[in-house]
């Protein structure tokens, strides 16, 4: 089971620099990804980040998705998930594990079949295997 999330907006409880942090693209991404085992930063219409995350849920990994499409503050995070992966093109699907930036499918891939991916997620905490 997947959990989707829609990021509430809790800046007015927050302390000023606090607040500040959060409006920055980049932070909140990073503070997102470290929230849960697996994080992945997806458009519900894309068919790479469908496969990426029928791959880990058939691993048994339960992943949190923010669907940027779904998200108003999506192009923000879209344009600091570039920033981070340091890619022109669209960034998604993007894969943090255990707070780590894994990046996009081709790195997600290249893990699952050199041996690296289930090491990693057992690492996080997301497999018990």
């Amino acid at each position: 089971m997947m959990h989707y999330q829609a990021e509430r907006s809790w800046e007015y409880y927050m302390p000023a620099t606090a607040a500040a942090a959060a409006r920055d693209p980049v932070d909140r991404v990073i503070r997102l990804a470290a929230e849960s085992a697996v994080v992945i930063f997806s458009v519900s219409s894309c068919c790479m980040c469908h496969a990426l995350k029928r791959l880990l849920s058939g691993m048994g990994v339960s992943p949190t998705v923010y669907e940027l499409d779904h998200d108003p503050r999506g192009k923000d995070i879209e344009r600091a998930l570039i920033r981070l992966v340091g890619t022109a093109s669209p960034p998604v699907p993007v894969v943090f594990i255990g707070g780590k930036l894994v990046g996009s499918m081709d790195r997600v891939m290249a893990s699952h079949i050199n041996g690296t991916l289930v090491p990693l997620l057992k690492e996080a905490g997301a497999l018990w295997l």
